[in-house]
């Protein structure tokens, strides 16, 4: 039986950048992960390669930006007056911060830059921009 639209599926992962480095994998979350495809729970590309695959098989993808996370949105990094983040708490790039909308939703950002005026704050996925590798196994097809 071939993986397609509509099954529950569960696979096993290993995440890498171009030069090997891990981002992520199923044996971090301690259990395979399990999804539904053709819902887009999972990043398109990711979803695509299973499509058609069979219980027990294994690959190994690359996929571009466009097919993960996509690229990097300037519009998404929005430089912050350094006043309006607590003085108790100085800001470094690479922190993560929680960044309030004007609708009252609460999003995660990375400080990608700090001067003693500003702090620009990123608002785009940390993987935006990034080709990822995978490799995957289908586990099982529900």
């Amino acid at each position: 039986m071939a993986a397609k639209k509509g099954n529950k599926v569960n696979v096993e992962y290993t995440g890498t950048f171009d030069d090997g480095q891990l981002f992520d994998s199923s044996e971090n979350h301690g259990k395979p992960l399990e999804f539904e495809l053709g819902k887009g729970q999972v990043i398109k590309g990711f979803e695509a390669a299973l499509d058609g695959m069979e219980k027990g098989q294994e690959k190994e993808i690359r996929l571009e930006p466009s097919e993960a996370y996509g690229e990097v949105n300037p519009a998404l990094q929005q430089s912050v007056p350094r006043a309006q983040f607590p003085p108790d708490r100085e800001p470094e790039p690479g922190m993560m911060v929680v960044v309030g909308t004007p609708d009252g939703a609460q999003i995660p950002a990375r400080i990608s830059q700090v001067t003693k005026e500003d702090v620009t704050v990123d608002l785009n996925h940390p993987l935006a921009g990034k080709a990822l590798n995978f490799r995957i196994k289908l586990l099982d097809i529900s």
